[in-house]
């Protein structure tokens, strides 16, 4: 079993099991969003659908299943980011209708299926704290790779992805958002 490092005093690891989870974790997502699409997705489609608790629901059926685990990071009693992970998936809730993952080639992998940082507080270290305890989990349930999808306009995410081992495989999903915007989501892999 591997052990986790040591967390500061002031933050600890929160599995999400209860309504008020699923909500700050919704929350960060929307604000996340707000914030990283902006120009790359429409923005009539972010005002529509990005509500604060757009992602309650799916979030409370993925730990009733246990298809997916959200995780989140709390400074106090103030959660600052989350992550979901999971064996990759295929499909996604994503703009509204079901999409479609070819992860032919991958369905050993385990999966980053969502990773966010509330924005007022990044480049804290919280998200690789995050990152590293998820992967540590991924490894722990036998995961031998794992991926995540960043758009392909996020430098920055492809930076951090980069700088915790992952690296762009080649391979993409084509995500569709109504009425005529595709966004390009890049494959990021790692070993564990």
């Amino acid at each position: 079993m591997l052990t986790p490092s040591p967390l500061p005093d002031d933050l600890r690891f929160v599995d999400a099991c209860t309504e008020a989870h699923f909500a700050a974790m919704s929350l960060i997502h929307a604000l996340g969003w707000r914030d990283t699409y902006v120009g790359h997705v429409p923005q009539d489609y972010l005002d529509r659908e990005i509500t604060d608790h757009r992602w309650v629901a799916a979030f409370r059926e993925n730990f009733r299943t246990g298809s997916c685990h959200g995780l989140l990071l709390y400074r106090g009693d103030v959660p600052v980011a989350c992550i979901n992970y999971c064996r990759a998936r295929k499909a996604n809730y994503n703009t509204g209708e079901i999409c479609g993952f070819d992860n032919t080639g991958y369905e050993d992998y385990g999966e980053i299926a969502s990773f966010y940082t509330h924005p007022a507080e990044r480049s804290k270290g919280y998200g690789g704290l995050l990152m590293e305890e998820a992967l540590r989990r991924l490894r722990e349930d036998g995961y031998q790779k794992v991926f995540v999808f960043v758009l392909r306009e996020n430098e920055k995410a492809r930076r951090f992805y980069s700088a915790h081992g992952f690296a762009w495989d080649g391979s993409h999903n084509d995500i569709p958002f109504p009425p005529d915007t595709v966004c390009v989501d890049l494959r990021y892999v790692r070993t564990l």
